[in-house]
């Protein structure tokens, strides 16, 4: 194997392993910063000596192994083990011998655990959420500062200030490395949720930029999700967003034509539909609706997007089921963009004036006087009510409001075709 390939070789294992290193180390110094540098040093170890070595058979026990000395070394320079004398009242001879042979074991408890201490760390609500999801791509999604900031197209020094300020918060605040549990278990989750969710969707539609979508972004957040549901899996919630996700991402390759133009979902090519994501994402769906409750954000969401999965056309929706759906998730989870969406559901069941007269309610929310798809809605209403010239202004306002170079030019389009068809 040359260079070349073990430096590949090493990249795959670290993507694989680094999650699983960064949370069984965690768990043993109480801090997540000291624990990525840890396994990062495992990493160095593994460049250093893989080239000539070679690869391990079992490339991740290496890795473990490596980064469980590093951990012991620490301990031993920076005295730990007296201070844990201090605590249990124990001399140091007797507390090097026991603590020391007790670190291999404490390092090969159950894996999972330490990966959900980990997410909920790394997504604690002390954090911002720019902060919450650097830090959650970076620890548990393997992903190097440059590879964050080139999927955010943001500098990679501000990543890196993200990443050290949320480790240095994260020390200060002294966040226990544990799961939540009782009453703080749900609004801790709901952190959780909330960022695997951002990392999927500005993957699924890129808020700024020249691409419509970032696959590999979805990528990631649908590992998170799917290793989260086998954590939590009595949380309905959570295979809820593994169901929405899934569905979701079933759709990537109809998003976009030929020139990485796109299109949108009534007018997507269901055949490129990828039925085993849509069969488990209606797995996932049905997983959380056999927990029993009433359904959260996310499930109700993701049942939204079954009615989508279910139809081999657009006319075959289930659009009255939809509004129904809607008016539920605008009960649990209120929002003027809930709302919006409740239009479109509306109008495709009842009509495009019933959806418009939604539409109208919202114009005056502050919250959505610079959301480009409130001007977008409201002008498919007014193309389907026949009144072409108002479309027109609704879209060319609605394009100087995109971030998205390629939603940009796709509403531009529009209102270009709403100038022809108007009455002169």
């Amino acid at each position: 194997m040359t260079v070349t390939e073990t430096h590949l070789a090493i990249d795959a294992v670290w993507r694989i392993e680094s999650a699983r290193l960064i949370a069984g180390l965690a768990r043993i110094v109480r801090d997540v910063g000291l624990a990525e540098e840890l396994a990062q040093d495992a990493l160095v170890a593994a460049l250093e000596q893989w080239p000539t070595s070679g690869v391990p058979q079992n490339p991740g026990a290496w890795l473990m192994a490596t980064a469980k000395h590093r951990a012991i070394d620490f301990i031993r320079r920076n005295k730990l083990l007296e201070r844990k004398q201090a605590e249990i009242g124990r001399d140091i001879e007797a507390q090097q011998e026991r603590i020391i042979p007790d670190l291999d074991a404490q390092l090969d408890d159950d894996v999972g655990d330490d990966l959900l201490r980990l997410m909920f760390t790394a997504c604690h609500p002390v954090l911002s959420s720019e902060a919450r999801v650097a830090l959650t791509l970076r620890l548990l999604g393997g992903l190097t500062t440059e590879e964050i900031a080139r999927a955010y197209l943001i500098p990679e020094p501000t990543v890196a200030q993200r990443i050290v300020r949320a480790k240095r918060t994260l020390a200060e605040a002294q966040v226990p490395f544990e799961v939540p549990r009782g009453e703080e278990l749900a609004a801790r989750l709901s952190s959780v949720l909330e960022v695997v969710y951002l990392v999927f969707n500005e993957g699924y539609s890129a808020t700024a930029g020249d691409d419509w979508m970032r696959p590999a972004l979805c990528e990631d957040a649908l590992r998170l999700g799917r290793i989260l549901a086998e954590l939590a899996p009595r949380e309905p919630e959570v295979h809820g967003l593994v169901a929405l996700m899934e569905i979701q991402a079933s759709r990537i390759r109809a998003r976009t034509g030929p020139r990485g133009e796109p299109i949108l979902l009534l007018d997507q090519n269901r055949v490129l539909w990828d039925r085993v994501l849509i069969h488990r994402g209606l797995a996932a769906l049905e997983r959380a609706e056999k927990l029993g409750g009433t359904l959260g954000p996310y499930a109700l969401q993701a049942a939204l997007a079954a009615c989508h999965a279910r139809a081999n056309t657009p006319d075959q929706t289930d659009w009255p089921r939809m509004a129904q759906l809607y008016q539920a998730l605008a009960r649990v989870a209120p929002s003027p963009v809930v709302e919006l969406n409740r239009a479109v559901a509306h109008a495709m069941a009842f009509g495009p004036a019933a959806g418009l007269e939604i539409v109208e309610g919202l114009i005056a929310d502050k919250s959505l006087e610079d959301y480009h798809l409130l001007p977008s809605v409201r002008a498919d209403f007014l193309i389907k009510l026949n009144r072409f010239d108002e479309a027109r202004l609704e879209l060319e306002r609605a394009a100087s409001l995109a971030r998205n170079v390629r939603e940009r030019e796709l509403l531009l389009e529009r209102a270009r075709s709403c100038a022809a068809r108007s009455t002169p």
